[in-house]
């Protein structure tokens, strides 16, 4: 990956993490509800009965109210949880589930272990991000988790990109080593782009 690249992509990622932390709590809650409303929508649109997600930290777009109404429904949820190795193993969510500080300082639940192939099976993949532009490809927080996930994968479900509506950008910088994505999950919407790139 080129030094300019790399500098872009820091300088973005600066960027957006200044314009996530300036946010009220009133714009978080109401995109936290839109962001609920779009993913029951993508979970009916593409009749998932398996999901994985994450659990999204204060500043995200939050997650935490799908994935539990999910639970409710019915719908198997994998959780991720970081590895040392740069892989992310896989455990199953559950409405009483307790969780721990992961080696990044986000919260990760303390369930079984299930590997890192595991979410080979859901029907719907939901991986968040910096930002995304219309081509799906996907700026992420650096330390490259998830694209060695997508990257790893024989067999991909669709896969959406969850982000703030100001979060969809015309391009991201990108390399070789970047995964793209097939949807962007906003407050307002739900993007499916057209076929990944590889």
């Amino acid at each position: 990956m080129s030094d300019a690249i790399q500098a872009d992509k820091r300088a973005l990622r600066a960027e957006l993490r200044e314009r996530r932390n300036m946010m009220s709590e009133q714009s978080r809650d109401a995109a936290a509800a839109g962001i609920r409303t779009r993913l029951d929508e993508l979970v009916e649109l593409h009749r998932a009965r398996s999901v994985s997600c994450y659990l999204s930290t204060p500043t995200e777009p939050g997650t935490r109210a799908f994935v539990a109404a999910a639970l409710e429904r019915g719908i198997r949820v994998l959780l991720p949880i970081s590895r040392s190795d740069g892989l992310l193993d896989w455990t199953v969510a559950t409405a009483d589930d307790e969780f721990t500080e992961g080696p990044f300082g986000i919260e990760e639940p303390t369930g079984e272990l299930l590997g890192p192939i595991a979410v080979n099976d859901v029907d719907l993949m939901l991986i968040p991000a910096a930002a995304v532009d219309p081509t799906g490809m996907r700026l992420g927080w650096g330390r490259g988790y998830f694209d060695k996930t997508l990257g790893s994968m024989a067999r991909r479900p669709p896969v959406y990109a969850i982000v703030y509506d100001s979060e969809v950008l015309d391009e991201v910088p990108s390399d070789e080593l970047d995964q793209s994505v097939t949807g962007i999950v906003t407050p307002t919407r739900i993007l499916t782009l057209a076929p990944e790139r590889r």
